[in-house]
């Protein structure tokens, strides 16, 4: 079974008893479907980009949950219960891949030596590429003496 984090947007006026009765609500579902809950944060109160509009008024701040769970892909198409829930403003549900970062990307005995040579690789080709824009620059501005004489 894949790992989704399911992120939701409660309205900021949200009670802390109606925001784990909601998490509970989707923790159930996820059970229910044979899924495990694995990890649950809340990131508090957060300022929004743009105001999101409802049907009792215009949110400009909102609390952001996000649920890591591991459930069944089919997950995705039973969550749409959650669009008639007054209590959130907006959830999204994206899936986890398999993409490895920094050291664990390029393997732990090697890192340092492949590092090094990319960061060197890098300041080569920037000094090739100024060297060339200088001769470029210089014969724009050769003028000829016959030119000179003429004007």
């Amino acid at each position: 079974m894949p790992l989704y984090d399911c992120m939701l947007l409660l309205k900021p006026h949200v009670k802390k008893e109606a925001l784990m009765d909601l998490v509970a609500k989707v923790g159930k579902h996820v059970y229910r479907k044979n899924g495990v809950l694995t990890d649950l944060k809340s990131f508090g109160t957060v300022q929004l980009g743009y105001g999101i509009k409802k049907l009792d008024g215009r949110y400009y701040q909102g609390q952001l949950m996000q649920m890591t769970v591991m459930t069944p892909p089919s997950f995705n198409n039973e969550l749409h219960y959650l669009n008639k829930e007054d209590r959130l403003l907006r959830w999204l549900l994206v899936k986890h891949r398999d993409i490895k970062f920094g050291f664990d990307f390029l393997g732990e005995d090697d890192a340092k030596a492949d590092l090094s040579k990319f960061r060197s690789n890098i300041y080569e080709i920037e000094e090739e590429e100024e060297e060339e824009d200088d001769d470029e620059d210089d014969d724009e501005y050769n003028v000829d003496e016959s030119e000179k004489k003429s004007v």
